[in-house]
């Protein structure tokens, strides 16, 4: 018979073990994503929600190599026309029905076709798609196209349940079926989206954790209290301004990585009636406004000087980055100037959209004042996230503030945006040279002539400025100190493969 000391042992281990094995991360999200479809969505926390449930072809190490996923391994043809994959054998999607090259075809087609799919540009170069045999398919291109692989790594490469999605149709999102470690439970829109472990993923060793709940909470010091307070496991883009609160708190840990991509101003220049103004139909406008903005400022005053100025679409460190165009220094002369000129010498008022999140609100308050100085007078439009995505896709905008979180290949930082009915072109920019440009830079595999292809195309878009670029972040996590094993990646993704919660 068990003494009552053994009892309340015994009861405590018994405890902890019910602690061990019902794991809940809890991560806060700055935004709440948008529909939870691959092939739809757009947003950077959406794509965190993905890393959890969808599963890729290939992803990416932290130094950005390309590793295999579902897909095993590779090889090009000799002409670089046809690429022919290995598939991963014994993977399900969370409802059951078996991954295998049937199934990605099925995804390659609906990426392809789907009306509403914004994936097309992605995959443009793919004319073919060949079931080599249950674990091998082959995909012929209409030309070299250097980018796929990349595109493979992120939402163009996450595979869906065909059966899912051939019951669902356009509503998928409102139930995701992918094959990834997490399967999906519910969700609550602007509350929180819950996942579960899933007991039959491929590599279920890794997963430590039995369920994800994310949870959007737009307020950086709302999000931050939640963590010091055990609401959250861990956040997702600390507020600059909060990293020395984090690292003086011997609760909390810190991990960061320069990002891939960049925040800026896209101006509707071509997308519908919203384009209809002096903004959107004069260049000089648009170089007026960019002259305004001391971005160094902007790095210093909201960012704390944690962040890089920029004005391109890939960051200064980058080798695609053009030395020719260095961040402009503010010119409040030169931007009246162009305003006279444009027949604008009394000034000009323009709107632009902002998240409704306090960091960019203040970030472009900052721009606000600049550009009145100059002549420019913004008037500020703040938004919950999904409804400026939505406004901004629907062309219903002057302009908006917005950025994009980078890829791998710098062919992900430009072409969907700025090429002739590109999938996420929302400022409706068109011209037929950039798109021979960025068209040439995705068939070369020789860098210097992919290079070439972007300088020439920014000779043209610092002159037009469908997006005015202002900087590039850092992605910087706040954890609890409970939390273990989480690795940072420039894509700003959270992977939670060896993560673990010791109680």
């Amino acid at each position: 018979m068990l003494k009552p000391r053994h009892i309340a042992l015994a009861l405590a281990f018994g405890l902890a073990a019910t602690a061990v094995q019902a794991q809940d991360m809890r991560i806060g999200l700055q935004e709440d994503p948008d529909v939870l479809d691959p092939d739809q969505s757009r947003t950077f926390v959406g794509r965190i929600v993905y890393a959890s449930m969808c599963d890729k072809l290939v992803d990416i190490t932290p130094g950005l190599e390309i590793i295999p996923q579902l897909a095993t391994g590779w090889e090009w043809s000799d002409d670089g026309l046809t690429l022919t994959m290995t598939l991963r054998e014994g993977v399900t999607f969370h409802d059951g029905t078996a991954f295998n090259a049937e199934a990605v075809a099925a995804n390659i087609d609906r990426s392809q076709n789907l009306p509403e799919s914004r994936r097309k540009s992605e995959l443009s170069s793919i004319t073919g798609v060949e079931v080599v045999d249950e674990y091998a398919i082959s995909f012929s291109l209409d030309a070299p196209d250097a980018t796929l692989l990349a595109q493979f790594a992120d939402r163009s490469g996450m595979m869906l349940s065909p059966t899912a999605f051939g019951e669902a149709g356009i509503d998928f999102g409102l139930k995701p079926v992918c094959s990834g470690p997490f399967s999906f439970v519910e969700r609550i829109q602007q509350d929180r989206i819950v996942l579960e472990r899933f007991d039959d993923y491929w590599n279920a060793d890794a997963i430590n954790v039995d369920s994800v709940t994310f949870l959007p909470i737009p307020d950086t010091t709302v999000r931050l209290a939640n963590l010091r307070a055990g609401d959250l496991n861990m956040l997702e883009r600390l507020a600059a301004t909060d990293v020395a609160s984090v690292q003086g708190d011997d609760g909390l840990t810190m991990e960061q990585a320069v990002s891939l991509g960049y925040q800026g101003i896209t101006i509707n220049v071509g997308n519908g009636a919203g384009a209809d103004n002096p903004l959107g139909q004069d260049a000089r406008i648009r170089q007026a406004l960019s002259l305004a903005i001391d971005r160094n400022v902007i790095n210093q005053v909201v960012f704390e000087g944690a962040f890089a100025p920029g004005n391109q679409p890939f960051p200064p460190t980058s080798p695609w980055y053009n030395d020719a165009y260095p961040v402009p220094e503010r010119d409040v002369e030169a931007a009246r100037a162009l305003l006279a000129e444009a027949g604008f010498a009394d000034g000009i008022n323009i709107t632009v959209q902002v998240a409704n999140n306090p960091v960019q609100q203040q970030m472009m308050q900052v721009v606000q004042a600049m550009a009145s100085e100059a002549g420019i007078n913004i008037e500020l439009q703040a938004k919950e996230f999904a409804t400026l995505l939505a406004d901004q896709s629907a062309g219903e905008y002057q302009a908006s503030q917005v950025g994009w979180s980078g890829r791998v290949d710098p062919d992900g930082n430009i072409h969907q945006f700025m090429t002739t009915g590109g999938g996420i072109n929302d400022s409706g920019y068109s011209n037929p040279e950039v798109d021979r440009l960025l068209n040439e830079a995705r068939t070369s595999t020789d860098t210097e002539v992919r290079v070439a292809s972007y300088n020439a195309a920014r000779d043209i878009l610092i002159e037009d400025l469908p997006i005015i670029y202002l900087y590039h972040v850092t992605w910087i996590w706040a954890l609890d100190d409970a939390v273990q094993g989480f690795v940072p990646y420039p894509d700003g993704m959270i992977r939670l493969e060896g993560v673990t919660i010791n109680e």
